[in-house]
């Protein structure tokens, strides 16, 4: 097989692995508005996920609310407002509450169900409720 075989026998799985990894820019809030379950987390995006049982709903106002169910906590549910923005195609979230620290979240890949989140340390992986 020749070099020129070889390329174009290549090609297809190079644009495929490209696409993959491709972000998802986001004309403005109103993509993402809404109640979303986030049912995992992973360091990686092929990587082994951390089941989780969080729900994220995005208001027009800006509020993240937050709230998760701790089955072992004494708690139960923890609830919380962050900022956020949509911002360059991307989420802008307030990292932690009550500080003005802001991390910004890529979409890697958004259907009408399903999102695919990068933020700075973490994928994270959500459901249209």
């Amino acid at each position: 097989m020749n070099i020129k075989m070889r390329i174009h026998a290549i090609w297809p799985a190079v644009l495929l692995a490209f696409a993959a990894n491709a972000e998802v820019l986001l004309k403005d809030q109103s993509e993402i508005l809404g109640s979303w379950n986030l049912y995992a987390e992973s360091a990686k995006l092929d990587g082994e996920k951390k089941a989780l049982s969080v729900e994220w709903d995005f208001k027009t106002d800006g509020v993240l609310n937050t709230k998760s169910i701790d089955t072992f906590g004494r708690t139960k549910t923890f609830e919380v407002a962050l900022k956020y923005s949509v911002e360059d195609g991307m989420i802008r979230k307030q990292a932690t509450p009550g500080r003005e620290k802001y991390e910004s979240c890529k979409v890697i890949e958004k259907s009408d169900s399903d999102m695919i989140l990068k933020c700075t340390y973490l994928f994270f992986f959500l459901t249209k409720k």
